[in-house]
């Protein structure tokens, strides 16, 4: 994209948007929900525990191709945590297909997500991450089904899935 292109979508941008340029300060999901302790844990010190492509996503702000996640196709009845530091973010109740090739939610464990503003696509966005390591999980978009109309589109791989157990095994025997 040359210069003078990337002005003139600047320019026709609100200026309130070109004020919030940078830094956003992260907001909790909802008022008045419970909130994380954040760790104190630098994001190079994930490196060891990560794959590199978890580390990418998680703390370098990176996305996985579209279609590449195994979770996209996870239909079981448990709770997505973060594949860094195991926060319970999403339940499975509210896992949808979205369509897109990335594991998409309807709502987020209130209080378990922290968002940001993000301009890497020039337009504003609404990153989100996980409120205990700070990790990059994705973007939430309006688009989603009713009631709330809200689509969490996650990266798959910066979530791992931990099945619930079954609470009477013996009696299904």
């Amino acid at each position: 994209m040359n210069r003078r292109i990337l002005l003139q979508a600047l320019a026709c941008l609100p200026a309130a948007t070109l004020l919030e340029f940078g830094a956003y300060p992260a907001q909790a999901a909802a008022p008045g929900t419970p909130t994380v302790t954040p760790l104190d844990k630098p994001p190079a010190a994930w490196r060891a525990v990560l794959t590199p492509a978890a580390y990418r996503v998680l703390f370098e702000g990176a996305t996985e191709p579209s279609g590449s996640s195994p979770l996209d196709d996870e239909h079981r009845d448990g709770t997505f945590v973060c594949a860094a530091c195991y926060l319970p973010l999403f339940d499975s109740r509210h896992k949808y297909d979205s369509g897109t090739g990335w594991p998409s939610f309807t709502q987020p464990i209130a209080g378990h997500v922290g968002r940001k503003r993000d301009f890497r696509l020039i337009w504003p966005r609404t990153e989100y991450h996980c409120a205990r390591c700070g990790g990059h999980q994705g973007h939430l978009f309006d688009d989603g089904p009713p009631p709330r109309g809200e689509r969490w589109c996650n990266n798959g791989v910066a979530l791992r899935f931990v099945p619930r157990a079954d609470p009477l095994p013996e009696l299904r025997s």
